[in-house]
């Protein structure tokens, strides 16, 4: 019974919508939307309708939001996805409803959208990758702008950083041997954040090779006079991140590189898109929110616990796996 193929419970749930029902078929067609949604997604974890669990009726839903579809549509596909379940249960075709104890849709904290991990790797690669395959330009210049961008990306990616604080991080902040930076946030509260080692080697070769290109470089239109002022200031400049000339990055143009670089992956992602994709693999990982709350610098656990549901899912998987009453006998 748990393996009839999907397409055939819907088929069946539609022609008791349609005949016992009464219902219109402008009603019908949008059940047959919502529910071929739910069984797509079901299908890339290998589950069929009736085989649904509790937890991915969640995380459909919280998909949903992720791609900032409103309250009251995922509202709608969740009825829908209720009366399904309640079709089947009388119809002794299941035992449990999956949708069971679902909250409304209203009460949900919505879980900041997040990359998926190959669409990180794509993202973070796209400024050397840009750059390598463009001849025409690869300048000493354009190369400096490249190892800067794939190093802030990893910083931003690797300390869930925010723009004004990538920003105003100084060189003196860099602790690149220990392997951590000091980060002034809001309220100008310093925490501490960790780098990876993929991190370390971007920041490495930024420092080495591409900082001082940046901070060398001369403004057009200025006297010779005042294009040696400009690179000796640039030269002395106590920023980490620079740009052409050592001038100090705008918000505006990190928005841009990272919107760019994200690109490659088909999504279109801003700077706290990687900092939500730093904590939420961290907690898919395993760490605490206690952890994940330092490292954003949150100044209460609760703004954290938007990602509690993550944590959950874990425990319950490792559970699951473990725990020597968990499955059934």
């Amino acid at each position: 019974m748990a393996s009839e193929p999907s397409s055939r419970v819907l088929s069946s749930f539609l022609d008791y919508l349609r005949i016992e029902k009464g219902l219109a078929p402008l009603s019908i067609a949008a059940y047959t939307t919502d529910i071929c949604q739910f069984s797509e997604f079901l299908e890339k974890r290998k589950r069929l309708l009736l085989t649904a669990r509790r937890t991915d009726v969640r995380e459909f839903l919280q998909q949903l939001f992720s791609h900032q579809v409103d309250g009251r549509s995922v509202g709608r596909k969740l009825s829908a996805l209720r009366h399904l379940y309640r079709y089947l249960l009388l119809d002794k075709k299941l035992e449990h409803d999956p949708t069971l104890n679902i909250e409304s849709p209203r009460q949900w904290k919505v879980l900041p959208k997040a990359l998926a991990l190959d669409e990180v790797e794509a993202t973070l690669a796209a400024p050397l990758t840009r750059h390598s395959a463009n001849p025409a330009r690869n300048t000493k210049e354009s190369a400096a702008l490249a190892a800067r961008d794939r190093a802030m990306l990893e910083v931003f990616y690797a300390g869930a950083l925010r723009v004004s604080e990538i920003i105003n991080t100084k060189l003196e902040d860099l602790k690149l041997e220990a392997g951590y930076m000091l980060v002034r946030g809001k309220g100008d509260k310093e925490r501490v954040v960790p780098l990876g080692k993929s991190a370390q080697i971007a920041l490495g070769e930024y420092l080495v090779q591409s900082r001082p290109t940046l901070a060398a470089g001369k403004r057009s239109g200025t006297s010779s006079g005042t294009s040696t002022t400009a690179a000796a200031s640039a030269r002395n400049s106590p920023l980490l991140f620079i740009a052409r000339g050592g001038r100090k990055l705008t918000r505006q143009r990190i928005w841009q590189m990272v919107r760019a670089a994200s690109a490659v992956s088909g999504r279109a992602a801003s700077p706290h898109m990687l900092r939500h994709s730093c904590a939420t693999h961290m907690v898919e990982n395993g760490a605490d929110l206690r952890t994940v709350q330092t490292i954003l610098g949150h100044a209460d656990i609760s703004t954290t616990q938007i990602y509690t549901h993550l944590a959950l899912d874990r425990l319950r998987t490792v559970y699951k796996e473990h725990h020597p009453r968990a499955k059934a006998r």
